[in-house]
């Protein structure tokens, strides 16, 4: 039996060498300073997932060009990246763009799992003007942006994709995701401005409005011009007209002119106002008109969002402020449903 005892001792050596091995590789790595952990986030915050721009692979969008009338096919992800362009500053916070980003995509997939077709050609989907999304080609990007085109690319594609597949939803719908520049200090509640209410549409503040350029304007008209457009008469009298009503965003809801009522949103259309929270006063011949806030104050505030973000909120935290009682769900079922159609 002892000619076998070298055979077990080299056994025995190449066992414990085993062992040994991998205590040999890691050690010369550490120094006894805690390098790595395991992470955890429990905050919420949607993952922004490498590869999830293939969430908007497979859909198109039929874009008619106003300025060249032509029905472009683009992919989706590049139709948000050029409505965001075109919609919000790319100076704006990241977190702020996403919102821009998510509102963008939620929009133009209920409008193509919609019948409406009023103010689009045939074979369109959506135009690239107000009346729908505004929406830049990269050609005009990077025209207008030149030599910094690729920078502000990169940063809205990168909202575009953080947010890729998401949309938002109320019941299980896609939400109409309206969206202006800069409120009063609140947004409207939806029946305020447009005929129907609807429960995700609700007044809340926005005290980030304020730091806004677009917060405070004036416009000047002749009185003529205010008696034209409106149908009244100014008169000699020191009191031009009398608030009678506000909404719930402090806009003007009605203005009496001895005995004929007008809405805000009617005065603010007639007299091409940047917003329906405004007042004014006489001066000589002319009528001095200041209004605070830019647009009709309906859903997210651009200004608004940016300000959130500025102040460290994320884009969930952003919409779900906006839009009351939303979830952001997955946009894959109705995507499916967009691709049969064709």
């Amino acid at each position: 039996m002892k000619k076998f005892k070298p055979l077990i001792l080299l056994t025995s050596f190449l066992f414990a060498l085993t062992l040994l091995i991998p205590a040999l590789l890691v050690l010369p790595f550490g120094d006894g300073k805690v390098s790595g952990k395991l992470g955890e986030d429990l905050t919420g915050k949607a993952p922004n997932t490498e590869g999830a721009a293939n969430s908007d692979a497979a859909v198109e969008v039929a874009v008619y060009r106003s300025t060249i009338g032509q029905i472009d096919n683009i992919p989706l992800e590049e139709y948000l990246v050029g409505v965001v362009a075109a919609e919000m500053p790319v100076e704006f916070k990241e977190e702020a763009l996403k919102a821009q980003a998510l509102t963008a995509r939620t929009y133009i997939v209920k409008k193509m799992l919609s019948k409406d077709k009023i103010g689009v050609p045939e074979g369109a989907q959506v135009t690239d003007t107000q009346i729908h999304q505004v929406y830049l080609s990269k050609e005009q990007m990077r025209k207008n942006w030149e030599m910094e085109f690729e920078s502000n690319y990169a940063k809205i594609l990168a909202a575009v994709r953080a947010t890729s597949g998401q949309i938002l939803t109320y019941d299980g719908q896609a939400i109409d995701a309206s969206f202006f520049s800069t409120s009063n200090g609140y947004t409207e509640n939806s029946e305020d401005y447009w005929p129907n209410e609807m429960p995700y549409l609700r007044s809340v503040s926005s005290p980030w409005d304020k730091n806004s350029p677009k917060f405070n304007s004036v416009k000047e008209v002749s009185v003529k011009q205010f008696e034209s457009a409106l149908g009244v008469k100014v008169g000699a009298s020191g009191t031009i007209g009398k608030i009678v009503e506000r909404t719930a965003g402090k806009r003007v809801a009605k203005v009496d002119f001895n005995g004929k009522v007008l809405s805000g949103k009617d005065i603010r259309d007639k007299l091409d106002l940047r917003s329906s929270d405004f007042d004014w006063q006489r001066k000589g011949d002319s009528i001095v008109i200041t209004t605070r806030g830019y647009g009709h104050g309906v859903g997210m505030s651009q200004y608004g969002a940016n300000g959130m973000a500025a102040e460290g909120k994320s884009y969930l935290e952003i919409v779900k402020h906006y839009y009351q009682g939303v979830e952001v769900t997955s946009a894959d079922g109705m995507m499916a449903t967009i691709t049969a159609q064709k």
